[in-house]
């Protein structure tokens, strides 16, 4: 054995312990002379490698409320992201690391009549955990309850375009819409899309899905305990799965830390020492499309005014958030939700950086001087909210601003605080396309538009963009939307924050998903136990 092939079992060994990630692998290994599809197909084998069925999965997640339900209607933070793509739920499409939309249980999606028209063809033999086999008529129903007129699904969003849904026989859907839609595939990834068990034209949503993993135990707000389903198409390698809702990031590192459970998201930064030294330990650190926000409701006193946004924008040091709330887990946002590594994306100018004189200017001139604002904050909005937002409230004080910060509990904050405040913190996990990031937070219709700004412009370039196939005007389009956003909306967008949890050396997994947290969701059925 070559000293290349020793350290190549080294390294292929430290992959299936999760300890070495895909860039590193593949760089050592093309350094050492392999080909790039030969480094390829030697981590995915070393990544899969041990990912043999067993153990229980134990996760501590800052998310969860005591009113949750398994209602994908009211799917609304991160522990719905498993519940929806990689627990009991199974989704058409799914999101891959390289943020390209693959079939999942489509087998198949073609476009024609220039993305105007959408076939998706089903696999063969998937069955709901009751044994009922998923036909065409199953999907129709999902999306129906979704798109009916009193919905009050986030989905909803995504589903704008759709001008008809039927079947075509048992295993074929087929969607015509009200204008073209490059994208659309990437719309039933969502985890609002888990296929729904219709019956006499009412859908199943006590949480029996198409899914990995069987609901075996529920408490709101507390715990959620899932069985492997040993008769899904597309099995999880854990037997079982318990989701712990840990609100607070001291208890979730203390759970860590006492071997309670063996994950956790959402560390808290000022303590990560703690974790990094831990035992048996690795940092999950992705960056993604994770944004923080401080979105304002444009319909409200005071900021129905456009200049007290613009001022607000030019009041607050993102730097100095990224700095200290983040320790450098992240990048400052410039007022797009759209991630700067998604396509499309565009850095606004004039970027909004701290310049308090400019925000006393712009109130100067309105003559709305000495303006004092409420800011409600709650670590169940990110952790480091209440931190944030006292900060946020320090730097706004030069520009002759008073922020006056509200904590709120941290239990119903998503029920009894966001988009019913007049300006609160928010957190978004990102959406894969610039289309569908704006779709479901800005377009005018959406129920999770946060700041109820209506754009005449904007709304009236979301669907020509959307349906543009000459892909330079696609750009212009987007380039425009998100300047509209910048100088005219109420969505502070104040960082790109990284991914942040700790994990088990004991954990294996294969390349991390970027759009949303846990592996987007996917970590239930994606990872496994060495």
């Amino acid at each position: 054995m070559t000293e290349f092939e020793s350290r190549l079992q080294l390294a292929s060994k430290a992959v299936s312990q999760g300890k070495l990630s895909r860039r590193d692998f593949m760089s050592f290994a093309i350094a050492g002379g392999m080909t790039i599809v030969g480094a390829q197909l030697a981590f995915t084998k070393a990544a899969r490698a041990q990912a043999k069925p067993g153990g229980h999965f134990r996760a501590g997640l800052g998310h969860g409320n005591t009113t949750d339900t398994f209602d994908p209607a009211t799917f609304a933070h991160g522990l719905n992201f498993g519940w929806g793509r990689s627990l009991t739920g199974a989704t058409l499409t799914r999101v891959d690391s390289k943020n390209n939309v693959t079939p999942y249980l489509a087998e198949s999606f073609e476009p024609s009549d220039g993305a105007k028209k959408w076939v998706f063809k089903l696999r063969k033999g998937v069955t709901f955990h009751n044994g009922k086999a998923l036909t065409s008529d199953d999907v129709v129903g999902t999306i129906n309850y979704h798109n009916g007129p009193d919905s009050k699904s986030a989905g909803k969003a995504y589903l704008g375009g759709v001008a008809s849904v039927k079947a075509d026989g048992p295993e074929t859907v087929v969607f015509e819409l009200k204008g073209a839609d490059a994208d659309f595939p990437y719309a039933f990834a969502q985890y609002q899309f888990p296929i729904l068990s219709i019956t006499d034209g009412k859908p199943d949503v006590s949480g029996l899905g198409a899914g990995p993993y069987v609901l075996d135990g529920f408490e709101p707000g507390v715990r959620a305990h899932f069985k492997r389903n040993p008769n899904a198409f597309a099995p999880g390698n854990f037997d079982e799965v318990t989701q712990l809702t840990i609100l607070d990031p001291a208890a979730r590192t203390n759970a860590y830390l006492s071997g309670e459970v063996d994950y956790i998201d959402r560390v808290d930064l000022k303590t990560i020492d703690l974790l990094k030294n831990a035992p048996d330990t690795a940092i999950y650190d992705v960056s993604g499309f994770q944004h923080y926000t401080a979105p304002m409701l444009t319909d409200l006193a005071p900021f129905d005014k456009l200049e007290v946004r613009q001022a607000l924008k030019w009041a607050i040091n993102r730097q100095e958030l990224v700095d200290k709330v983040l320790f450098g887990y992240g990048k400052p946002g410039n007022d797009t939700p759209v991630a700067p590594t998604l396509k499309f994306a565009t850095n606004p100018e004039p970027a909004h950086t701290y310049d308090p004189e400019k925000a006393k200017s712009i109130l100067k001139k309105a003559g709305l001087e000495g303006l004092k604002v409420d800011l409600s904050a709650a670590d169940a909005a990110f952790a480091g909210s209440v931190d944030a937002a006292l900060l946020m409230a320090e730097h706004a004080k030069a520009a002759g601003i008073e922020i006056n910060v509200i904590r709120e509990p941290n239990d119903g904050y998503w029920d009894n605080v966001w988009l019913k405040k007049a300006w609160c913190h928010c957190y978004w996990g990102g959406r894969p396309t610039a289309d569908t990031m704006m779709t479901v937070s800005l377009a005018e219709s959406a129920s999770w538009n946060d700041t109820h700004w209506k754009n005449a412009r904007f709304n009236e370039l979301l669907p020509l963009a959307r349906g543009e196939t000459d892909e330079t005007k696609r750009a212009t389009m987007y380039a425009e939307m998100q300047q509209l956003i910048h100088d005219d909306g109420g969505q502070m967008v104040l960082m790109f924050a990284n991914f942040v949890g700790a994990m088990s050396t004991k954990l294996g997994h294969g390349d991390f998903n970027s759009d949303n947290d846990f592996d987007g969701g996917y970590m239930y059925d994606r990872w496994w136990f060495v």
